[in-house]
């Protein structure tokens, strides 16, 4: 049996999220909710639950997101927002993306979060984190390659699907090329 030819990813808009893409970036999330570790959510998310979380995201500023759309369809997103409550910590932001299970693999994930990273050049964020639960060697490969940096380690910190999970932090300058 063939496979479908893969979609091109030379015609993927990227953009800022519009007000009615917040099903699709729930199908997407929920995907990993139900299959995954890499986020620590366990329920599946209703767009009634997520409204106010999708509404917090702005074109300009620290907390954004951005999304890879091709022929009116999600195919993944990439978002910042705040990492801690106290005001001393409002020029870091945390940084998060996620591909549809079919748009992995390819560069697009390199490709969202990278644009994201430079949305944010001048925004007043100067500091991007992004905490990853291992093993997950394709999302440290992609964040080592956008320039950020392992910065340690915390052990069995999360669990889900029965098992203890531990979870990296890297981070990375905002203004700064990747090296």
């Amino acid at each position: 049996m063939s496979r479908a030819p893969e979609p091109r990813l030379d015609d993927v808009l990227l953009e800022p999220a519009r007000p009615g893409d917040l099903p699709g970036v729930l199908d997407i999330l929920n995907h990993y909710v139900l299959n995954d570790h890499c986020t620590f959510d366990t329920e599946p998310w209703s767009c009634d639950d997520k409204q106010a979380w999708f509404d917090g995201f702005r074109t300009t500023g620290p907390y954004r997101l951005t999304v890879a759309r091709q022929d009116g369809r999600l195919l993944g997103y990439a978002h910042s927002g705040r990492w801690r409550g106290k005001r001393a910590y409002d020029v870091t932001v945390e940084t998060t993306v996620y591909l549809a299970p079919d748009s992995t693999g390819r560069g697009l994930g390199a490709r969202l979060l990278g644009e994201l990273l430079v949305s944010l050049r001048g925004s007043g964020a100067l500091r991007a984190v992004a905490g990853i639960a291992q093993p997950n060697e394709a999302s440290n490969r992609l964040h080592r390659g956008l320039g950020y940096r392992l910065v340690g380690t915390f052990h069995r910190v999360g669990r889900k699907f029965d098992r203890d999970w531990d979870v990296s932090w890297f981070e990375r300058d905002i203004e700064s090329e990747p090296s």
